[in-house]
């Protein structure tokens, strides 16, 4: 699946991603959401980070290629080129929910990243107005998971102690 999957060509307008093993296409996110992720990655120091739009994540022993929202990851672990960055060089992911996203978001990614050892994971839902950051990860496959977990609304800070920053949630719009 993995070979049929690198060579797949994508209607343009969608995302394709690579989860278990099935190959998941999304129609083009709402405005609301591309707002998001700017202001996220808006706030991110990038004197110390990359934070990087549309780039797909190798995950060890998974059948899993996501292409999360945004990926941050620090200036030295950035690899010359690629289409794939090592799980193990994330400091952190940022999934914005959107109406078919939730279960893949909340659920399946939740435990690929985990599975991954990506140190944060910030998942941001326009239809709560709420953050949710899981850090410390653990465990392998389907049972994979995060032994911690922030939830806040929109307007409250956000810690996000993986890059030493607070982010500001203020400006986040929400969606029906």
């Amino acid at each position: 699946m993995t070979e049929y999957f690198e060579s797949f060509e994508a209607p343009e307008g969608f995302k394709v991603e690579l989860l278990r093993g099935e190959i998941v296409m999304m129609a083009g996110p709402d405005v609301v959401h591309n707002l998001i992720v700017m202001f996220v990655q808006r706030q991110i120091p990038v004197d110390r980070w990359y934070p990087l739009q549309t780039q797909d994540v190798d995950i060890p022993a998974e059948s899993s290629e996501p292409q999360p929202d945004l990926v941050v990851l620090p200036i030295e672990a950035a690899p010359e080129s690629g289409r794939l960055l090592p799980a193990g060089a994330l400091a952190m992911v940022v999934e914005v929910v959107s109406k078919t996203s939730k279960l893949r978001d909340y659920v399946t990614k939740r435990s690929i990243y985990a599975g991954g050892r990506i140190p944060a994971y910030l998942i941001i839902d326009p239809f709560q107005a709420k953050c949710v950051v899981l850090t410390e990860p653990f465990g392998a496959g389907e049972e994979a998971g995060y032994r911690n977990e922030w939830t806040g609304k929109f307007g409250d800070p956000v810690p996000l102690d993986a890059l030493g920053i607070t982010l500001d949630t203020t400006e986040f719009g929400t969606l029906q």
